[in-house]
């Protein structure tokens, strides 16, 4: 009887001491524990994606540790400390934009990266997701709620600058998520209905004037073969039919891992990046997706309480708009993969290749550790 009490005891001052670490590491044990999880799982996936390409996933999971190091150090800082470094960082960000546009590196028929040979290749635009919200989050703390008109016509303005200058790259798809990730802020904050619905009215000339005057062809195609993939069987509508076909083959179990074969006889091309979601589709079923799926919603769902807990304006503001805007990675990628959107090269969050983007991610994810983690010791911003 004492034996058992007293095992009662031990294990629960192991699980005391393991929260009091955390909470010491200012780290949110869920977050990290989901984290974890789709990093071990996206390490699988990648490695059948890409062939049984040991390079990739070396690079990804170095990316990964180097993201979850960045997210640890991030987290460490009070939410009040890094808002005073927010205009800095928008500066910064805007400036390395300026760069690229003005001799970024060229790959692919895109200008997106800056390239320091044997040192270092990174896209800027990447940091301006983070960047973005926390800064409109930033200029909004300081103001009364909801935001005046003034105040709205500022946030634009510091929303457009980035947008014109990746949309120039061209990377419609990461300026649309950085505009998405700012005007998220502004609904949080409060701004009034008419003005949503006066956006929403505006945006049919603005889509009109952007088809004519700013998109590229290869983006008018993208449009096109969303709305009929048949057309171009061969050409354009490829990506789509090939990445339904692998989601649909896979059935409810899948094949097994390492046994598909649209991404592994190369029917299925960007199969380790943007389309990767169709390999987990077509080797793991219909239970893979879900799964996943499942680890993604369990990632927003603690994303919007460590928003409604949140004790300061800025940090409610900034952690509701990252949370959003990692639903719009989420649900983006899988309704481009799926034929429900045009595709607009927005990788699936974790488990596509690519460092910038996971780096990015993670730092983001610090950013809702430090929010939730400094909330019993700051005052209101």
């Amino acid at each position: 009887m004492n034996s058992n009490f007293d095992r009662t005891l031990s294990n629960e001052d192991v699980l005391r001491r393991r929260s009091s670490l955390l909470q010491r590491l200012h780290i949110d044990g869920v977050l990290l524990l989901l984290l974890l999880v789709l990093a071990a799982g996206s390490l699988f996936v990648l490695y059948s994606a890409s062939g049984r390409n040991w390079d990739l996933l070396i690079k990804q999971a170095t990316s990964f540790a180097i993201g979850l190091a960045g997210m640890i150090v991030i987290a460490q800082f009070e939410p009040r400390f890094l808002a005073r470094w927010v205009p800095v960082g928008y500066l910064i960000g805007v400036g390395l934009l300026v760069v690229v546009d003005v001799m970024g590196h060229n790959a692919m028929g895109a200008t997106r990266w800056i390239n320091i040979p044997g040192v270092i290749r990174f896209q800027p635009a990447e940091f301006m997701k983070i960047l973005m919200p926390a800064t409109i989050a930033w200029y909004l703390a300081k103001r009364s709620l909801p935001p005046r008109l003034k105040h709205v016509a500022v946030s634009l303005g510091l929303i457009l600058v980035p947008f014109v200058l990746v949309v120039r790259q061209p990377d419609l798809g990461t300026a649309l998520l950085i505009l998405a990730s700012g005007v998220f802020v502004l609904f949080i904050a409060g701004l009034q209905w008419r003005w949503i619905i006066g956006a929403a009215a505006a945006a049919v000339p603005v889509a009109v004037g952007m088809w004519f005057f700013v998109m590229h062809e290869y983006q008018k195609q993208r449009v096109l073969t969303f709305l009929d993939p048949e057309s171009d069987p061969l050409g354009s509508g490829w990506n789509i039919i090939q990445s339904k076909a692998a989601i649909g083959s896979g059935g409810v179990f899948g094949k097994g891992w390492l046994l598909g074969t649209q991404s592994h006889l190369d029917f299925l091309p960007e199969s380790h990046t943007d389309f990767i979601i169709a390999v987990l589709g077509e080797e793991f079923g219909l239970v893979g997706i879900c799964l996943l799926l499942l680890m993604y919603l369990l990632l927003i769902g603690r994303g919007l309480v460590i928003t409604v807990q949140a004790q300061t304006l800025f940090g409610k503001l900034l952690a509701g708009a990252l949370t959003m805007t990692f639903f719009v990675y989420v649900f983006v990628n899988i309704g481009m993969v799926s034929g429900l959107l045009p595709v607009v090269g927005v990788p699936l969050p974790f488990i596509s290749y690519g460092g910038t983007h996971l780096v990015t991610l993670l730092s983001g994810f610090g950013l809702l550790m430090a929010i939730h983690t400094h909330r019993k010791w700051i005052a209101q911003v």
